[in-house]
């Protein structure tokens, strides 16, 4: 096999254009066998494979830097830069499913967040420039939704002001918006929009025609449009010559001769280049070019041969919710539905199905997205802004000033939560909790199972004059979780005895840990620990029943699925200091990393968030209040 023997970039130097045609296949089939064992982006890897080859024989890696956005479609580019044990993909120890500094020098960024990519781009050129690095060249590689961004456009704008620097932007255009342009025409219109020569011409005709009196400078301007005319006609470049950024293409993005030829120009070009290169999301798969929800962008463990899943999957938070937005719709036709280019990942699949005029697709632009839905409330409609809970920080100014500020009635769903494990540091949604607890008048619920969820829901989208976010994990939801009684507005889900007149423990359960926080109770019971679990259910605000009921129990633990910075434990801790209750208290969250990609149990275990190392502590703390221990016990999860 071709594929064994590249060991590097410069291994495809020396394969002729037949063998580079062997190789895109062999990985296509590398791919489909190696993903279907691991789940992981199928689709979007399938569809740049030949632009990958080409860019890697154009560009010398890791001097020139070939940069991807979003990341996940950087499994081609694994491949050619050493990395073929995709085993382990996506597990711990193995690779990871986005570039990765720790694993080669040929990942720039772990771009996982999208839109990213030419504010890099842009920095690094500056860096090239600045430096002195002639010799030096910047490919970014933009696709799969993300120059739907505000920031890629907030980076083009700025790319295309310095018009003598060089960078190659490769647009990855995957949604078949045009056929290709093909013939020696159009070729050879792209070679010389991108030369020196050419530019030099350009402007010694405008400089001559300027001068000559009354006719000169409308002519120059007439035959400049007719130029322009004929080359839109040909190709639809306009917009981003209109931004002052040579343009070539569309090129057939599974030629690789074309490629070549297309890159190789726009990398001797002097200043910033556009590269439109058509692909096709899932080439070469079956299945994949037939699922015509997302052409298998994610998938989990499925059988080669049909794309079918190994296992039936079980209800999860994500159809638990999309069912009941669906009856929600059918109840108030004042709802809408927002999501950021994610409709089937977040569930809002059935709601578009059911109203599809009320459903809004903002593309990967959460920041309008948020800014939007304060204008939908303010309008008299209440929207539901469905969003993975990490996506959610890039619109955090816009929750604050524009919802919260204006008391906009608008809810945020955020799927995710928590740890999700495989994705790795930015797929983890462990910062919500604490960057909303800053934010006034916002609400926040975490349900604990499926019945809650459908009723916190129905609860966020009651409220019309603030913003109110319902948040839950990634997977299978589990069982439900009954209550055996209600104080104030937390439902309590495990009571000590009741001749225990002062209990041990107030466990404070937050959304989907509350089976782990009963498994806690009942360790504790078999220490003698008398405990209290509760379910806050809005854990913002804190319930004004928390601090007296804090105040009959001897110590408070919180446990949440989120980092412990600022979080639920930060915020009871301060209810309990201004409600003037002096006990002691001990929060169990996410500590404050970057947590690196393996599975949701593995990465639990191993930050201490399981039953055992809870009660473990908790123990060690009532042993310590009982005078039984001398020293501090072992430290809370840090």
């Amino acid at each position: 096999m071709l594929l064994t023997r590249i060991k590097g970039p410069r291994d495809l130097d020396r394969l002729s254009q037949e063998e580079l045609d062997q190789l895109a296949a062999e990985i296509r089939s590398f791919l489909v066998d190696a993903v279907s064992k691991t789940g992981g982006h199928l689709g979007p890897n399938l569809g740049v494979v030949e632009l990958t080859i080409a860019l890697h024989r154009v560009f010398d890696s890791p001097k020139d830097k070939v940069l991807f956005d979003t990341g996940h479609q950087a499994y081609v580019h694994k491949l050619l830069t050493g990395r073929q044990n995709f085993g382990g993909l996506r597990t711990k120890g193995g690779l990871s499913g986005y570039p990765s500094r720790a694993e080669s020098d040929h990942d720039v960024i772990e771009n996982s967040h999208a839109s990213t990519v030419l504010g890099w781009a842009d920095g690094l050129a500056k860096a090239n420039e600045v430096l002195g690095r002639e010799d030096h060249h910047v490919a970014a590689v933009i696709g799969d939704g993300a120059l739907t961004g505000g920031m890629a456009w907030e980076a083009l704008n700025n790319i295309a002001a310095a018009k003598d620097r060089p960078l190659v932007i490769v647009v990855n255009d995957n949604e078949r918006s045009y056929g290709p342009t093909i013939g020696g025409l159009a070729n050879h219109l792209a070679t010389l929009r991108t030369t020196d020569g050419y530019e030099r011409f350009l402007a010694r005709g405008k400089e001559l025609l300027e001068r000559t009196p009354v006719v000169g400078k409308p002519l120059f301007e007439t035959l400049h449009g007719a130029k322009k005319g004929l080359k839109d006609f040909i190709a639809p470049q306009g917009m981003f010559e209109d931004l002052g950024l040579k343009y070539i293409g569309p090129i057939d993005g599974h030629d690789i001769e074309a490629l070549e030829s297309a890159l190789t120009r726009a990398k001797r070009f002097s200043g910033p280049v556009i590269v439109h290169c058509l692909t096709q999301k899932g080439r070469g798969y079956t299945p994949a070019l037939e699922h015509e929800a997302d052409r298998f962008h994610a998938v989990g463990v499925i059988h080669p041969d049909t794309g079918l899943p190994v296992k039936t999957a079980a209800a999860s938070w994500t159809s638990v919710f999309a069912d009941e937005m669906v009856k929600l719709g059918h109840e108030r036709p004042d709802i809408v539905g927002i999501t950021a280019a994610m409709l089937h990942p977040v569930g809002l699949n059935k709601f578009a199905e059911a109203f599809p005029d009320r459903i809004y697709d903002v593309g990967i632009a959460e920041q309008h997205g948020a800014t939007s839905a304060a204008g939908l409330a303010t309008g008299g409609v209440h929207p539901v802004f469905a969003v993975y809970a990490t996506f959610l920080n890039r619109a955090f100014d816009q929750v604050l000033m524009d919802v919260a500020l204006h008391k906009c009635g608008v809810t945020f769903v955020l799927d995710r939560a928590g740890v999700t494990g495989d994705d790795g540091a930015s797929h983890n949604g462990m910062w919500d909790m604490s960057i909303l607890q800053v934010v006034p008048g916002l609400r926040l619920a975490a349900p604990r199972d499926a019945e809650q969820l459908r009723a916190q829901l129905r609860e966020a989208v009651e409220v019309k004059d603030a913003p109110t976010v319902v948040r839950y994990s990634k997977g299978v939801v589990g069982p439900a979780v009954p209550a055996v009684g209600r104080i104030g507005g937390m439902d309590v889900l495990r009571a000590p005895a009741p001749e225990v007149t002062r209990p041990d423990v107030l466990l404070v359960s937050v959304g989907a840990l509350a089976p782990m926080c009963l498994e806690i109770a009942d360790l504790l019971d078999k220490q003698g620990i008398s405990t209290t679990v509760v379910d806050p259910r809005w854990v913002k605000p804190v319930d004004e029943a928390l601090a007296p009921l804090a105040d009959r129990h001897r110590v408070v633990v919180t446990v949440e699925d989120n980092g412990r910075t600022g979080g639920v434990g930060s915020a009871v801790a301060q209810a309990l200091r201004d409600a003037g209750v002096d006990v002691p208290l001990r929060d169990f969250g996410i500590p404050q990393r970057f947590l690196d990609h393996a599975l949701r149990k593995e990465i639990m275990a191993e930050i201490g968030l399981t039953a055992p190392d809870i009660a473990r502590q908790v123990t060690g703390l009532v042993a310590k209040l009982d005078g039984r221990y001398d020293s501090e016990p072992a430290a809370a999860v840090d």
